[in-house]
């Protein structure tokens, strides 16, 4: 039971998910939470929630980054050896490159996947001079 000065607003997953997608903050969707590339805002610049936490806190992005990395690798290979046939050989310089360039490009949808998450399970605290 919640008390009653304790109200709960509903987050909505596919509204926060797609605004993880598109790199806008997930509580409000006004501003992206990308400040130039590989660096991700300190918060939000129109509702303020804190996007950069107490060291750790992005463990979990980087773990997510990681994973999809995997998965993609796996994706990749099973297509190129299952239904194109192509050699073994030939389709590990094609993962070489796809575990080279994937994590790099996923980066920042790593980081707002992870904070769309934390949202929907905690809400985001609001940054406070």
């Amino acid at each position: 039971m919640i008390p009653f000065n304790m109200k709960k607003e509903p987050r909505p997953i596919r509204r926060t998910f797609r605004r993880a997608l598109r790199l806008l903050c997930p509580a409000c969707g006004e501003s992206s939470i990308v400040q130039k590339p590989f660096h991700v805002k300190h918060h939000c610049t129109y509702c303020r929630a804190l996007f950069k936490r107490e060291e750790g806190f992005f463990v979990g992005a980087i773990l997510m980054n990681v994973v999809t990395s995997e998965l993609i690798i796996l994706f990749v290979c099973f297509i190129a050896l299952l239904l194109f046939g192509a050699k073994y050989e030939n389709v590990l310089w094609v993962l070489f490159v796809v575990a080279l360039l994937f994590p790099v490009a996923f980066f920042h949808h790593s980081w707002s996947l992870w904070l769309a998450f934390d949202y929907l399970v905690e809400s985001l605290p609001k940054y406070e001079r």
